[in-house]
């Protein structure tokens, strides 16, 4: 009360009760708050039980390279083991032994052969409408080179074939090698269906055409047109280069295709 007027300010009535939700309301307090600074704070480290949390992460970065070293140690001794080998004479052609699994029994293994799978594989042989590969004759060929021999192609690259057209050897096109930075035309009106680059081949476009004609275009240095495009008969379509892993020099690989057969660009193109 104020000692002047005697006028009470404020009351409370102290009871064993009112104590006990005092306190219990300060415990609870001060263990929230002693919680908090635990799980926020450094001090955790200092409690037994808890450990830093970038530990963690530093032992998984230790246990990758931890591996990654034990990796390379694995590589290099087989690489020195392999060049003693070579410099001691050995044959590293020899094949080496096989190991076999010890719980599968191969010894047991019967291979037979059922008569009605050999009856099902002579029906299907004998019946044309299965044969997913077209057997072309002499006369078919003949008649297909004639078909598209009255279409005129506007040659791709002006120069020199250094590598004719072999299918013997898997080399469906021709070489043409030329000025540098010349640019690459298309043969006929089409449709561009891939331009992309490719690891082997470098930047590659192939053009669809009409009669069912493909052209191909590959190792440039750059390519002017994407999928989907449409081209027109002496049109730019990409720069010549030697991109691509295959590639031996600055040139033009291209290649002439007709219903799914390679056919040799000189019978049709002028170089």
């Amino acid at each position: 009360m104020t000692d002047d007027t005697l006028e009470e300010r404020f009351t409370f009535r102290l009871s064993k009760m009112n104590v006990f939700i005092a306190m219990g309301t300060l415990t609870i307090v001060l263990i929230f708050l002693t919680s908090i600074l635990i799980a926020f704070t450094p001090l955790r480290e200092y409690i037994p039980g808890y450990t830093n949390v970038g530990l963690t992460k530093q032992l998984y970065r230790l246990q990758i390279k931890t591996d990654s070293i034990e990796r390379d140690l694995v590589n290099k001794d087989q690489f020195i083991q392999n060049l003693r080998d070579i410099i001691n004479g050995k044959d590293m052609t020899e094949d080496k032994p096989i190991v076999r699994d010890s719980l599968k029994r191969y010894d047991n293994i019967k291979i037979k052969r059922s008569v009605e799978d050999s009856l099902l594989r002579l029906d299907v042989e004998n019946q044309s409408k299965y044969n997913l590969y077209k057997m072309e004759t002499m006369e078919t060929a003949s008649q297909k080179k004639a078909s598209i021999g009255g279409v005129l192609f506007f040659a791709p690259l002006k120069g020199i074939i250094t590598n004719g057209f072999d299918p013997v050897k898997k080399h469906y096109g021709v070489d043409v090698v030329s000025k540098q930075n010349e640019a690459v035309k298309a043969v006929l009106d089409g449709t561009v269906l891939f331009s992309n680059w490719t690891i082997e081949t470098g930047y590659v476009i192939v053009i669809q055409h009409a009669q069912n004609i493909v052209s191909v275009y590959k190792h440039n240095s750059a390519i002017l047109k994407k999928a989907g495009d449409y081209v027109r008969a002496g049109e730019p379509i990409a720069i010549v280069g030697e991109t691509g892993e295959l590639a031996t020099g600055p040139h033009l690989h291209f290649e002439l295709w007709n219903d799914g057969n390679a056919l040799n660009p000189k019978d049709y193109i002028t170089f």
